[in-house]
């Protein structure tokens, strides 16, 4: 009598009827909308990148400062005839960055640098109009996931906040002989940007997979990578931060060299604070580095640097996961640093030219979510199997 062949990969019991998965008892009665709010993130996370990256170009063509007022509902109509254009050219005019840099503009000009700014603020409501019609939306139909409601209110009060610090942002460039805003205020509206992006992206990340799936996921982190990504995290976000200082203070054209930063390793004056004594101990000595050109596109290259080569580094630790699906994570990390030191270069040798330096930001967000994806997936691993080819 025949005996039939069995394939190594035989399921025991194979043949028979298999049940129905019906989902653990974590899972059920309150699972929620996951996949609907999972695609109201992702438009909100789009949005948010369009956002940062308008700010990019608002910062580039100098309109930040172009409308003196914050009115956070009434500013949503931009002026429609020319009596209401008139008036706001006016009060353009009396601040500093028309009187000491723009004097002589023409109404046509002011209109170029208006919209720029007037879409950077439309932009930011309507984040805030679709995080509100989707939170409440999802709220009254009681489709949150048990215990997410606070989330997804920390993302709705971070956004109001940023608006605030936005303005305050605006506000500094409004006094004074100011003709840009500060630096500082600059970068702490981009790094609670990024703040916000990686949240809304983290969110995200959990809800494409099930309660249980990320529970029993859970059981086989990987400590070290999990360690290693939040060590990529703190200097990724400490980049972002000086570079918002670097563009603060218009500190990229002023060296447009590389390796070297205008023939010598270290820059000229890179110490120097005017009327403050160079003194180890003084706080305003410090807070007035922030100020010097050479001081921050220094510290941004060699953060530039730190940054790739760690991100190498741990490329080879991220190869030796049990995983597929999280090797290949730290390999698309690995390219995406590659190409942004190319962007990074391309950006110091163009002096800031406005197409390579919204790339080279545009970089730094694929970068800031591909971290958070590898740790996602070192925390959660997807576990792959010899039958599928996913090992």
């Amino acid at each position: 009598m025949a005996v039939k062949k069995r394939s190594i990969f035989e399921e025991v019991g194979q043949g028979a009827k298999a049940p129905v998965p019906q989902g653990g008892s974590i899972d059920r009665g309150h699972g929620g909308a996951r996949r609907g709010i999972r695609l109201w993130l992702m438009a909100l996370f789009l949005l948010v990148m369009a956002m940062i990256v308008v700010g990019g170009l608002t910062r580039l063509t100098d309109s930040g400062l172009s409308i003196t007022e914050w009115r956070p509902v009434t500013g949503a109509v931009p002026p429609l005839n020319e009596a209401q254009w008139s008036a706001e050219f006016d009060k353009y005019r009396e601040s500093p960055q028309y009187r000491l840099m723009n004097a002589g503009m023409t109404l046509a000009e002011f209109q170029r640098i208006y919209w720029w700014e007037w879409g950077h603020r439309q932009l930011g409501r309507v984040i805030g109009l679709v995080w509100a019609v989707g939170f409440l939306g999802f709220l009254a139909a009681r489709r949150i996931p048990r215990g997410w409601w606070p989330r997804l209110l920390a993302l709705g009060a971070l956004g109001g906040l940023q608006g605030g610090i936005g303005w305050w942002m605006v506000a500094s460039g409004l006094e004074g002989d100011k003709v840009t805003v500060e630096s500082t205020r600059l970068a702490t509206h981009l790094g609670l940007a990024f703040i916000i992006l990686g949240l809304i992206a983290w969110q995200a990340l959990l809800l494409g997979r099930s309660e249980s799936d990320l529970l029993q996921a859970r059981r086989q982190k990987e400590g070290r990578l999990v360690t290693l990504t939040a060590v990529l995290i703190g200097v990724a976000f400490l980049q972002v931060v000086l570079g918002a200082l670097v563009a603060g203070i218009d500190a990229g054209r002023g060296f447009p060299t590389w390796p070297d930063m205008n023939g010598t390793f270290l820059p000229a004056d890179m110490f120097y604070v005017p009327g403050v004594e160079t003194d180890w101990r003084n706080p305003a000595w410090w807070l007035g580095l922030l100020q010097n050109p050479g001081f921050v596109q220094f510290l941004h290259r060699m953060t530039g640097y730190a940054l790739a080569a760690l991100g190498l580094i741990f490329w080879i630790f991220g190869r030796r996961s049990r995983h597929r699906a999280t090797r290949g994570a730290f390999d698309l990390l690995a390219m995406a640093l590659l190409a942004q030191i190319l962007l990074g270069v391309g950006t110091v040798l163009s002096a800031a030219e406005w197409q390579v330096a919204i790339a080279h930001q545009v970089g730094a967000i694929v970068i800031w979510v591909l971290i958070l994806h590898a740790r996602h997936l070192a925390l959660y691993p997807r576990v792959g199997s010899i039958r599928k080819g996913t090992l």
